[in-house]
């Protein structure tokens, strides 16, 4: 039955795939693929994250931090105007969609809300 309701592997064509969490597996070739490849594939594309002022995010983006945020740990915390380089758009939690590095505090999670591309 899970054989006629999965799509058959796009490099060997097998139809032995199975589900392995987000991703289909081909046991012949060892591909991986992502499972929502079909509509669902669409729906998750059309998922679009904007800055505080409505700009579309993508990753590698440069952005800026609007407004001065408080970090766990930190006395001083990120000051409103630094510059974050190579950002990358991630399922978060609480909202926090953006994955990068700053300098001087390492890697954290950023809500796209808080920050301005650019």
């Amino acid at each position: 039955m899970t054989e006629n309701a999965l799509p058959p592997c796009p490099e060997c064509s097998g139809s032995y795939a199975y589900e392995m969490g987000a991703l289909l597996v081909c046991p012949e070739c060892g591909h991986e693929w992502p499972a929502a490849a079909g509509e669902a594939g669409d729906a998750s594309e059309e998922r679009v994250i904007k800055d505080s002022v409505g700009n579309v995010l993508t990753d590698g983006d440069t952005v800026t931090v609007v407004k001065g945020l408080k970090v766990k740990g930190h006395p001083t915390g990120i000051k409103a105007g630094t510059k974050v380089r190579n950002i990358r758009l991630v399922d978060g939690v609480d909202g926090h969609d953006i994955d990068c590095k700053i300098d001087g505090f390492g890697s954290m999670q950023l809500k796209s809300s808080v920050v301005r591309k650019g």
